[in-house]
């Protein structure tokens, strides 16, 4: 492999014209096909298998008028102080209000009014219209969402608080200043790194280049592929982070080249062949972790995934080709390794000077010295790594899974704020009921069955109010509101909605119907027991399959067996982290997180798939550095050594800006992207400076030359891709005997 990319390189570097024609038509074209595209029509979320789906699809089929998967708000009504909502005059405006809502849009199918629906509060300050339309919130245009804001705003005139809960309001999320500062953050470590203004330039310009390819063709393929608002901003994410550190080592790999004295074309074929091969199995190992997702059987994940892996196979293919392409154009302004810029540093040289004092100062750096420190004490380094991520860990044995509701969103947004005014008004179970779904073909009295189903669900431990089923005209569905005691995502709620389930059972024996719990809080229960379930085979797909790339990679058996342990531990403090921060609420105002609660159920499995093909990322830059020195003949401790010297630089500065990118996203408005960026941000720093930097060389410093064992017949059956560079090595060799033997020979007179 190392072979065939380094020609590439070479070929990148020469053809620098075309290869940069072919990657900005790339951009255009993809650009021009967001522009033109229509806008997505929906995103479906369906979750197959689970008891929640069935009962959306058999309402589909028999009550298609109830819009059951339809968006929805409720527009809740408090009275001002020492009024009423029942005050002739407050009640007129509800009631105005709800026949506007009724006519505001043609998509709405349906506007409750309170005082006939019976949502008024006991004390009689709010009430509450429930308004459903005939299309997902995805499908919901604009100009319903317009009318249904006008409405309500011309309502809070009166002196009325009128809030709107609900997905009808369900708007992109925002990212904020934060994401530009980690971007600023990447640019600022790009330029103390290579000390060099166009060389930290290349990986940013690059990293945008790829994000704006990936980015535009999933939005250009969001109407045909039915892909949601969060699949871009996981794309943007991944793809920002890995683009930037992809070519951040290939234009390191390069400068390090130009110290060595090659010119600078060999230096590019040189720098993709070896830097890039370790680029490959990187990116592959993040396309694994993130193609794997569709084990779970969630399509919106599983188009997530596939969609955050095509940007990573971008940034992967653009690091092989236009980064070369680029450093042409670039010339003699990126400079070898050591050599700074006239506006940094005055064209001094450094660790690429010639001579004794360039060769100590090459040695003496602090990943030099870290490194031989570690190799000194390789056990205690081993236990103070190891019970620190332990300790870290501890809070994952309290970890409660969940979907966020609106109790989630900010104070200042109207949707918290109408989730807060019916949890003071009514109970925390009003903003999340049950909808029961009762199949009655079959029976011999449909009626007196939904009558015992609702007798029987009343008697439950936790349920407030049951309300009368709602039979359809032919006599075969019914549908019950059950609103349970407790809110949305409490515990008391889940054990709801499974005590229904159980009974059912007996409800069949019985009755001959069959009951099916669904809605907004069962389907969020649902998906986080699938997404459980899914979790360990899932790590076992990801991890063996990446063992086995590990092993074909290092040739070695116990290198990848510590690489998956080592994620292992660092996902697990991740996860504790992120229920410290989130749901228990420690340093949360730092984070801006304003409501505790449960941590997002798909939380685990995406930081498992994404985590672990980042961290595959440090190990595979810094231990083929190892493998390297290793292979050309060093002892097992000096290649430790030689690694760092050459590695431990570049691989923190890429983690502190993969780690700047993720942290970008924290200051999203939704809580799913806010908690995505920290819990990568965290897990990226746990696994790079603590499980890369110390507990790696920490465990090969112990296992000495048994670090690289691979049984003989294992060996003789990998392939070799020769990700180290031996081949180039060996060919340059031959080379240089070649023109050896050319000039020992001596002409022959005729």
């Amino acid at each position: 492999m190392a072979t065939f990319l380094y020609k590439l390189g070479r070929l990148a570097f020469r053809r620098r014209h075309f290869v940069a024609l072919i990657w900005v038509a790339l951009l255009t074209l993809a650009g021009v096909g967001a522009a033109s595209a229509p806008t997505a029509a929906s995103s479906s979320f369906s979750i197959p298998g689970t008891e929640a789906q069935k009962a959306f699809d058999l309402l589909e089929e028999r009550v298609p008028e109830a819009s059951a998967d339809g968006a929805s708000a409720r527009v809740v009504f408090k009275a001002p102080d020492g009024e009423k909502v029942t005050d002739p005059a407050n009640k007129a405006e509800i009631q105005k209000t709800v026949a506007a809502l009724k006519s505001g849009s043609d998509e709405v199918a349906r506007a409750d009014n309170p005082f006939q629906a019976k949502t008024v509060s006991k004390d009689g300050s709010t009430a509450y219209a429930s308004v459903s339309y005939k299309v997902t919130s995805m499908e919901l245009t604009d100009e319903s969402r317009d009318a249904l804001e006008k409405t309500t705003d011309q309502a809070r005139e009166s002196g009325l608080t009128v809030e709107v809960g609900g997905d009808a309001l369900q708007a992109m999320p925002e990212t904020g200043a934060t994401e530009i500062i980690g971007i600023a953050v990447a640019a600022v470590v790009l330029v103390i790194t290579f000390g060099s203004l166009i060389a930290a330039g290349l990986p940013l310009l690059t990293a945008l280049i790829g994000v704006g390819i990936g980015v535009s063709s999933i939005t250009a393929l969001a109407s045909a592929l039915d892909l949601g608002t969060t699949t871009s901003t996981l794309a943007m994410m991944i793809g920002l982070a890995v683009g930037i550190d992809y070519a951040l080592f290939i234009v390191s790999r390069y400068r390090g080249e130009l110290a060595d004295g090659r010119d600078r074309e060999d230096a590019a074929g040189r720098a993709v062949g070896t830097a890039g091969s370790a680029v490959v199995f990187a990116g592959l190992t993040v396309v694994i972790a993130l193609v794997g997702l569709a084990v779970v059987n969630i399509p919106m994940l599983t188009k997530m995934g596939f969609a955050a892996a095509g940007t990573v196979v971008i940034a992967v293919l653009i690091a092989l080709t236009l980064i070369p392409a680029l450093l042409g154009y670039a010339g003699k302004k990126v400079k070898p390794t050591g050599e700074k810029s006239k506006v940094l540093g005055g064209g001094r040289k450094k660790a690429a000077a010639a001579g004794a004092a360039g060769e100590k100062a090459a040695k003496d750096n602090l990943g030099t010295r870290w490194a031989r420190f570690v190799v000194r004490r390789p056990l205690a380094v081993l236990l103070i790594g190891v019970i620190g991520l332990g300790a870290a860990a501890l809070p994952v044995s309290s970890l409660e899974l969940g979907l966020p509701d609106d109790g989630a969103q900010p104070t200042s947004t109207t949707q918290r704020k109408a989730y807060d005014l019916v949890s003071d008004g009514f109970g925390p179970g009003f903003n999340g009921p049950l909808m029961t779904v009762a199949d009655l073909e079959g029976t011999d009295d449909p009626k007196a069955a939904a009558g015992e189903i609702t007798k029987t669900i009343s008697g439950l431990d936790d349920v407030l109010s049951v309300a009368p089923p709602m039979i359809n005209k032919a006599g075969d569905t019914a549908i019950i509101s059950v609103v349970p005691s407790s809110k949305p995502s409490g515990i008391e709620t889940e054990n709801l909605v499974h005590s229904i389930r159980d009974a059912g059972g007996e409800i069949k024996s019985d009755t001959g119907a069959s009951v099916m719990v669904t809605g907004t809080t069962a389907m969020n229960i649902d998906v986080s027991e699938k997404l459980n379930d899914a979790l360990l085979p899932y790590l076992a797909l990801v991890v063996g399959l990446a063992f086995l790339l590990l092993i074909v990679v290092f040739r070695s058996v116990l290198v990848p067996l510590k690489a998956a342990l080592g994620f292992l531990l660092s996902v697990l403090a991740a996860l504790g982290a992120v229920v410290a921060v989130f749901q228990w609420g420690w340093l949360g105002s730092l984070f801006g997180v304003e409501q505790t609660g449960p941590i997002m159920s798909m939380m685990p499995i995406f930081m498992v798939g994404v985590v672990f093909g980042l961290a595959m990322d440090y190990e595979v830059f810094l231990v083929t550095r190892m493998r390297e020195a290793y292979v050309h003949g060093e002892r097992p401790g000096q290649a430790i050594v030689t690694g760092f010297r050459h590695g431990a630089r570049v691989v923190s500065a890429a983690a502190v800006i993969m780690m700047a990118v993720f942290a970008g996203f924290i200051g999203s408005s939704e809580q799913m992207v806010k908690m995505i960026g920290f819990g990568l941000a965290i897990a990226v720093f746990f696994d790079a400076f603590i499980v890369r930097m110390a507990l790696v060389p920490a465990v090969l410093a112990l296992l000495g030359k048994k670090a690289w064992w691979l049984p003989r017949w294992l060996d003789r059956a990998l392939p070799n891709v020769d990700v180290e560079g031996e081949g180039l090595r060996t060919a340059a060799e031959k080379d240089v005997a070649g023109q050896d033997s050319d000039a020992d020979r001596e002409p022959v007179r005729v």
